[in-house]
Formats: C-alpha cells, structure tokens, sequence
C-alpha cells in the first residue's frame, strides 16, 4: 500500500508529526511520504491508496477551534475514491476540530476512516496510537472487501 501524508503547519509541530507518521506507516510496510499542503507531492498524491491530512488546532483557548488556515485545505488536490485518515496536534483543546477536517477531506472527494487528536507533549505516543488505529481501520477494510 502507498501512503502520502499531507499537512498544514504553523510552528512546525504539525510537519513534526506528519513526518514521524509517515516514517511509522513506513516501519509497518506502508511506502509513505509526507509533505506540507503547499508542496503537495502530487505523484505520491496520485499513486497513494491512503491520504492522511493533518492540521494544527485554531481558535480561541476553550471555544471555535478549528484547523488551522483551513482555507489551504479546503484548496487541497481532488482525492476522490482514496481512504483518508486526519489528524490535529493541539496545546490545550482540540474542540470540534477533527470533525470539521474530516468535513473537507471528505468535500475534497476522501473517504475517511477516522482521525485522531495529538497533544504536542505527547507526540511519540499519539503518533503510535494514531497509526494503529489507522492499520486497524485498513484490515477492517480489507476483510468487510472479502
């Protein structure tokens, strides 16, 4: 399976996390690369069977989180037909951010099968959760296929 993981990031903890889930991914079989939303790697883009888009938390400490510069996203390659996983890194909350990142995954054609908030202390853990909820959701989709 082809993997390409996509990102928006402000300070860098974004990228940080995109490019340790792409090199976990890797560790498992997955050939990953990942890249920032404006340097998408469209040949990766184009033979990925997985898209993963991942975006820094916006908005108030405690109310309207939001990912971050969301209009980028919204401009993201068409990805019709692929699976899609999502995630954030945040400080303090995470709010309804993963829902509304799932929202233009799926306006950009994505098939999402889930997503998960990471907490920029806790990123090593949060990277190793997150793909393998990801694998998880790839063998369930293997075996409801069969």
């Amino acid at each position: 399976m082809k993997a390409v993981v996509i990102y928006e990031s402000l300070t860098g903890t974004t990228a940080k996390a995109g490019e340790m889930i792409a090199e976990e991914l890797t560790r498992y079989g997955v050939e990953a690369v990942a890249c920032s939303i404006t340097e998408v790697n469209l040949p990766a883009l184009s033979a990925a069977e997985l898209v993963v888009v991942g975006s820094w938390t916006d908005g108030l400490v405690f109310a309207g989180q939001k990912p971050g510069r969301d209009w980028r996203l919204r401009k993201m390659p068409v990805i019709d037909g692929k699976l899609a996983a999502v995630y954030c890194t945040y400080a303090v909350k995470h709010g309804k951010t993963l829902p509304k990142l799932e929202r233009i995954v799926r306006m950009r054609g994505g098939d999402t099968i889930g997503g998960y908030a990471i907490h920029r202390k806790k990123m090593e853990a949060g990277v190793t959760e997150f793909v393998g909820r990801i694998l998880s959701a790839l063998d369930k989709q293997t075996a409801d296929a069969a």
